[in-house]
């Protein structure tokens, strides 16, 4: 073989494998167009209606993409090895293909067989003789790297895969993408959990733990399709921009039927009109507001204060006082929602009526029970007793009246926060209310209260770290009888209200028993960067331990220290000159309040550049996945060609603010005043939180100019 995996179109093994990845691609093809012809019969109309929307997204995931490699490794398994593959090879891909007598020409990564191209090692080869690697150049394939197995260990190439490390550090243009062909043993296990298993990634930036959040759904969607597809599966992430960019991952491994969500989107219960302070905010997301609403919700039964009389015929049926109690205290002892203790209050009412006329000689059946819980005067005694309520109407009257928060905060909350909390001018009706985001969050949390919010297989959130208590109950509604995977960075912890430690954060979302995992090992942020960005774990999450960069080469970093504001301004320009005679994507990264002050220095340079903030306005940005990220939520792309248009080469800088930073990636980063950005914030550890995040967007160079002294934390 040819030096390096290069290849050559005569090399023997090029032919060969070029001609199984045609063959392949050919095969796909008729798979899709089989299903195409088939037709649903017989049945039902609404049967056959489904059929062909199952046979529609089952074609619609046979869809080939030719610029995405069909198989990107081989595994060829020793003739001696003790497992059923012995003796085998198979190409390993992002889905299943097979010829038309159904023999498999690739096999899906999820499948048990393909288990060692993730896994094996010298010390445990599985069974494998040769592991080969596929390298690809828009969907034509470029390069091979075989990997023997035999003796004590495996040959690996020289320095390490080189098609790994290359497909790693490939620029990311357009939406994220999948990471099959790159997957390492620890995210490997993360992937293939169970799906009874609940698990918590705490990454690292730039580990991949997004991709790995993805990649676990799918693995659970192949391993578990009958139960997700009846239980539904939810990806939840910080907001739209987010689910965009990673929208077309599961497509791109056949996978089309996972719903996908912001919070807000969530616990969309009311329309979301007004914003309120940070203090006011944290309050809200507050897990003792879970006690306090509900105090609120069962402080509408009252004790009945006289007997029901039923007339049934020319009988009458009397239900005293103290017994309508007991049913009700039995009702509350249970654990029921308030909705459905109600129903069930008006069933249990019927029954005394019912026992007794059984009593008098009487033979009702059910029917007749059903139609006493009906009757006028169960319902009157019902609705007295145990009155319907309703969310919005209900938090309304608690923010409006003193008394009424006050009742439901006792022991709870401070004179003080139940102040923060009352309307200073409460809106007429529930209507009118001008509620907040955290508003609505409390909205879900009264409707769960009042009936059980429906739960699914499997929920994964990302940028977990950053909501609130109330927020984390909401998406735990959601995966009550389910399981889930948490996704997050403490040290990227941002938001006044986010809860600081994954131990209450699994609280929070019920799964006290999820296993925490740590990626530590980052992929796309080059090791100067991150090591130099590590400085302030100390002081930010010192209960983690310091991330590491497989990218020993290939990135750059220089802190620059200037005398003052007009060195600062010259360096500027020549610091973004530079960078813009380089390809790629650039952020230019600064505390909000100095973005137009820098924007309106870089024009008197005559240098024009995009402002992030007036083309995106959502506040947070997309959670972290600085592992595929590309800053095309931006309008950048990375490594425009040298025919690109000028307003195409204008964007290539954009103005960051440091508040929109979390989840972006540039090539090159110039990050403007650490110490502004730190000092930005109300509260000193969110500033350091803030700047960590700033520090570690970039995949080739990161340059820090500042005239003000650094924080202590990175001068060291």
């Amino acid at each position: 073989m040819p030096e390096n995996g290069a290849l050559t179109d005569v090399d023997p093994q090029v032919v060969a494998e070029r001609e199984h990845l045609d063959a392949s691609r050919t095969a796909l093809r008729a798979m899709r167009e089989d299903t195409l012809s088939m037709k649903a019969q017989g049945g039902t109309g609404w049967s056959t209606e489904v059929l062909n929307l199952a046979l529609q997204a089952r074609a619609a995931a046979l869809v080939d993409r030719p610029g995405v490699p069909l198989f990107f490794g081989r595994l060829d398994y020793a003739a001696e090895a003790e497992s059923e593959f012995h003796g085998e090879h198979y190409y390993v891909g992002r889905r299943h293909v097979h010829d038309g007598h159904g023999d498999p020409m690739v096999v899906d990564w999820r499948a048990p067989v393909s288990l060692a191209f993730y896994r094996a090692s010298g010390k445990q080869p599985m069974g494998l003789a040769l592991r080969r690697r596929f390298g690809f150049s828009g969907g034509v394939l470029t390069a091979i790297e075989d990997e023997p197995f035999g003796g004590d260990a495996a040959i690996e190439p020289a320095g390490g895969s080189d098609i790994l490390r290359q497909e790693i550090e490939r620029p990311r243009t357009g939406p994220m993408r999948d990471i099959v062909a790159t997957i390492q043993p620890e995210q490997d296990e993360i992937v293939r959990a169970d799906l009874s298993t609940s698990i918590c990634v705490q990454g690292a930036p730039g580990t991949g733990k997004t991709a790995v959040g993805l990649h676990r759904v799918a693995f659970l969607l192949y391993a578990h399709r009958e139960r997700i597809k009846r239980g539904g599966a939810l990806i939840v992430g910080p907001n739209r921009q987010f689910l965009k960019y990673i929208e077309q991952v599961l497509p791109a491994l056949g996978e089309i039927d996972v719903a996908q969500a912001t919070v807000a989107e969530l616990v969309d219960r009311a329309p979301v009109r007004a914003v309120e302070d940070g203090a006011a905010a944290r309050l809200k997301g507050d897990a003792r507001m879970a006690e306090v609403l509900a105090r609120a919700v069962w402080s509408h039964i009252e004790e009945p204060a006289e007997a029901l009389l039923v007339v049934r015929g020319s009988r009458r049926w009397r239900v005293p006082a103290y017994e309508l109690a007991e049913h009700i205290e039995a009702l509350r002892g249970r654990d029921v929602r308030y909705g459905a203790g109600r129903t069930m209050l008006g069933q249990r009412i019927a029954h005394s009526v019912l026992t007794r006329m059984e009593q008098a000689g009487e033979s009702p059946d059910d029917r007749v029970q059903n139609a006493v819980a009906r009757s006028q005067p169960v319902r009157k005694a019902v609705d007295q007793a145990w009155p319907a309520v309703d969310p919005a109407k209900l938090l309304h009257a608690l923010f409006g009246s003193p008394e009424r928060l006050a009742s439901a905060t006792d022991g709870l909350l401070t004179p003080e926060e139940q102040q923060m909390l009352l309307w200073p001018k409460p809106p007429r009706s529930a209507g009118a209310a001008r509620w907040t985001a955290a508003d609505v969050v409390l909205l879900d949390e009264l409707a769960d209260l009042l009936e059980r919010t429906a739960s699914l297989a499997h929920v994964v959130v990302d940028e977990a770290q950053d909501l609130s208590a109330m927020q984390l109950r909401a998406v735990a509604r959601r995966c009550t009888t389910g399981s889930v995977t948490v996704l997050g960075d403490i040290a990227q912890a941002t938001t006044p209200w986010a809860t600081g430690s994954w131990t209450v954060a699994l609280e929070h979302l019920g799964k006290t028993d999820a296993h925490i995992e740590e990626l530590t090992q980052g992929f796309r942020v080059p090791r100067q960067v991150i090591e130099y960005a590590a400085r302030l774990l100390p002081s930010i999450a010192p209960e983690l331990a310091p991330p590491t960069s497989v990218r020993q080469q290939g990135g750059g970093l220089e802190v620059r220290a200037v005398a003052d504001d007009a060195e600062l301004a010259r360096r500027l320009a020549e610091t973004v000159r530079d960078a813009l005679d380089d390809e790629g994507s650039i952020g230019l990264i600064a505390a909000d309040a100095d973005l137009d002050r820098i924007g309106k220095l870089l024009a008197k340079a005559g240098i024009a550049a995009t402002r992030l903030d007036a083309e995106d306005s959502e506040g947070e940005s997309a959670g972290e996945s600085a592992e595929e990220t590309a800053g095309a939520s931006a309008g950048v792309s990375a490594g425009k060609s040298e025919d690109a248009s000028d307003e195409a080469e204008v964007n290539r800088l954009v103005l960051v603010p440091a508040t929109l930073a979390k989840g972006l990636e540039y090539d090159q980063v110039i990050v403007v005043e650490p110490g502004a950005i730190a000092e930005a914030e109300h509260d000193a550890l969110l500033g350091l939180r803030r700047l960590y995040v700033v520090l570690t967007r970039a995949v080739t160079r990161l340059t820090v100019l500042h005239a003000r002294p650094l924080p202590a934390e990175l001068a060291v």
